[in-house]
């Protein structure tokens, strides 16, 4: 039953995101967009990581698109359409594309998940809070921080974009 779950959220993930990057209205590709990040967050579920889930369907798919979607809205006309991609840029998106999946395997399959010695790195919940709160060696505070700051720009951006577009009217 597992399998069958995970393969109905994974053409979810793979069918959305084809429609996301191709669909040539703006408001569509953000609502597609949102089902992406919420089959995301099923996959992360699936896996018991239910901590990166819950900040996934917060932070992305509750945040982040809700985001993207005010800033259509308040930009842009709702039926307006993109230009259509020449063939030029599709071949080269879809050769990108390809080389982009190869090095993405090729990644995963020379990455040493085992550490040395036979013993398995330690990848749990609490390696991966330690490491996010950590400012040592292999600590990720200031990354950390500095997405914070970056979505609090993006909050105060839609915040003007939305009192000028108040004032217009």
């Amino acid at each position: 039953m597992e399998k069958v779950i995970f393969y109905v959220i994974a053409a979810v993930v793979i069918i959305f995101s084809v429609l996301t990057v191709t669909s040539r209205r703006i408001l569509r590709a953000a609502v597609y967009l949102l089902f992406v990040l919420l089959a995301t967050s099923g996959l992360y579920f699936m896996l018991n990581y239910n901590f990166l889930a819950a900040v996934q369907l917060t932070v992305y798919s509750g945040g982040i698109v809700v985001l993207i979607v005010f800033a259509i809205l308040l930009t842009a006309h709702m039926d307006h359409k993109l230009e259509p991609v020449g063939m030029t840029k599709a071949v080269l998106s879809g050769a990108l594309s390809i080389l982009g999946i190869g090095f993405t395997l090729y990644v995963l399959s020379t990455f040493p998940f085992h550490s040395g010695g036979g013993m398995e790195a330690d990848y749990g919940v609490a390696a991966v809070g330690a490491r996010l709160l950590s400012y040592g060696d292999h600590g990720y505070v200031l990354p950390f921080e500095v997405v914070s700051i970056l979505l609090l720009a993006a909050m105060v951006a839609a915040i003007i974009i939305a009192k000028q577009f108040t004032k217009n009217d």
